[in-house]
């Protein structure tokens, strides 16, 4: 079992692996909770955990192996008129601990959303550890997800990418 302690170490190992990209759809790998695990051909055979939820809510965690860093899509109507690849600032809280970046605007299953890049592996243990995920355009809440069995979720992420080679 890995032990987030070390998750920001894991997550720059992992950051770093090389893999071809191919194009398709996403791949099921497990699921843990409500949580998908889940590989990505179009980022280089990325692994990612995915999730719905109650408020209309989609949420996409991930590793972008092309990119070499991880990200963040999260999708909600509350977002309003997002443009497709316009660059937005934007924040987002894990439980108490902020963060602040630079998202694109995207369309994912018909919701507007944001993808985040995120290049700090230290908030993939945050993730891991913690209650709550809280995005913000400015100062408005746009979504708050309940991160019950993330954590068991990243492992299964971890997993799945070292299964990826």
């Amino acid at each position: 079992m890995v032990r987030f302690g070390n998750c920001g170490a894991v997550f720059a190992v992992l950051f770093v692996i090389a893999a071809q990209a191919q194009a398709g759809d996403l791949v099921e790998y497990s699921q843990v909770g409500v949580w998908d695990v889940m590989v990505d051909p179009s980022v280089g055979n990325g692994c990612l955990i995915t999730a719905d939820f109650d408020d209309g809510s989609e949420v996409r965690i991930g590793l972008d192996r092309d990119q070499g860093n991880g990200y963040v899509m999260a999708m909600n109507d509350n977002w309003g008129d997002i443009t497709d690849d316009a660059t937005y600032n934007i924040s987002f809280a894990v439980d108490d601990q902020r963060y602040n970046g630079k998202a694109k605007g995207v369309h994912l299953d018909g919701l507007p959303g944001v993808d985040i890049p995120v290049g700090n592996a230290d908030f993939f243990g945050d993730l891991a550890q913690k209650s709550t995920l809280t995005l913000y355009a400015g100062d408005t809440q746009v979504m708050k997800i309940d991160l019950t069995d993330a954590g068991r979720a990243m492992e299964g992420l971890i997993a799945c990418q070292k299964a990826q080679g």
